[in-house]
């Protein structure tokens, strides 16, 4: 089994380079419409769940605990103008589940905006909310969302996730990176981001217990740091978590000593601006995956169930 310092300190190194970089998490009010307003508010939504994960597994020790905090509120306040962006987003594209997206994972850490609440209650009961062309992974992120957030489900998870790749369990062989993201996220929502290991069908558990130590070495040998990282958040998702030495040791290996995390081969050069937004992303999935792999470890040692 891999060495839980080795996993711990991936992580905390992840979250020094995120809090370091904090004001790269930042949005672009005066861009055209038309180039994608929302889209500069994925980081911000993804940078809430991986906190709300470190806050809620508790192995990440008293200065990354801080520094996540440090960061979500600074997220919260500095770049959504404390929810108010999220309420103007949704303005801009009434019909976009972006904000609703980004906001839960902030309201389930506390944070609130009164406008985005009234919103997010209006925008579900459109029949263009239910009627909006999505992947099917989306489709079950969103009922997944509607579930956390209390409302009901436009479509049941239990069909949604049989629309998913990774819910009719095809040839393995033919996984190439698109699709590898989308398992990726369908294990993410069906868990809850790991916080229940056991909302995994067993029919799909047991297929990724086969098929999950194939796909880590070939990204692995790959070098694509980005879904590696996401594979090894699925193992740690299993209810019998590998924790593959191997694959911990190179994703390790190409971790900077700044903390950052290539997405693929080494560090991209150029604008700091253009960097983060190349490196964000794998050095969210390095705190995420370490967290989740430390504190299956632990648990392991403790000779307790996960």
């Amino acid at each position: 089994m891999t060495s839980t310092r080795l996993i711990h300190a991936v992580g905390e190194k992840a979250v020094e380079w995120l809090y370091a970089h904090r004001d790269g998490f930042r949005l672009e009010p005066d861009v055209d419409p038309e180039v994608g307003f929302l889209e500069r508010f994925k980081p911000i939504g993804e940078l809430a769940l991986i906190c709300k994960v470190l806050f809620r597994e508790g192995v990440s020790g008293s200065r990354g605990s801080e520094l996540a905090r440090r960061l979500v509120d600074h997220a919260w306040r500095e770049a959504l103008d404390g929810g108010r962006m999220l309420a103007r987003g949704q303005r801009i594209e009434p019909s976009s589940p972006i904000p609703f997206e980004v906001y839960v994972p902030f309201r389930e850490l506390g944070y609130s905006e009164p406008e985005m609440e009234r919103v997010a209650r209006i925008n579900h009961s459109l029949d263009s909310w239910a009627a909006r062309e999505v992947l099917p992974v989306r489709r079950l992120g969103l009922s997944s969302l509607e579930r956390r957030f209390g409302l009901p489900a436009t479509m049941a998870e239990d069909e949604a996730l049989r629309r998913t790749w990774l819910g009719r369990r095809p040839e393995p062989w033919t996984v190439d990176a698109h699709i590898g993201y989308d398992i990726t996220h369908t294990v993410f929502h069906l868990t809850d981001w790991g916080e229940n290991p056991h909302g995994l069908p067993e029919d799909i558990a047991g297929y990724l217990d086969i098929w999950l130590p194939v796909w880590l070495d070939d990204w692995l040998d790959l070098e694509r740091w980005d879904l590696l990282g996401e594979l090894l958040v699925v193992d740690a998702c299993l209810p019998r978590p590998a924790l593959d030495e191997d694959a911990w040791e190179g994703f390790a290996a190409a971790q900077q000593p700044d903390g950052a995390m290539p997405a693929l081969s080494g560090m991209p050069e150029g604008d700091p601006e253009d960097v983060f937004d190349v490196v964000y992303h794998p050095t969210l999935v390095a705190a995420f995956a370490s967290v989740l792999a430390a504190s299956r470890a632990l648990t392991r040692l403790a000779g307790t169930p996960a």
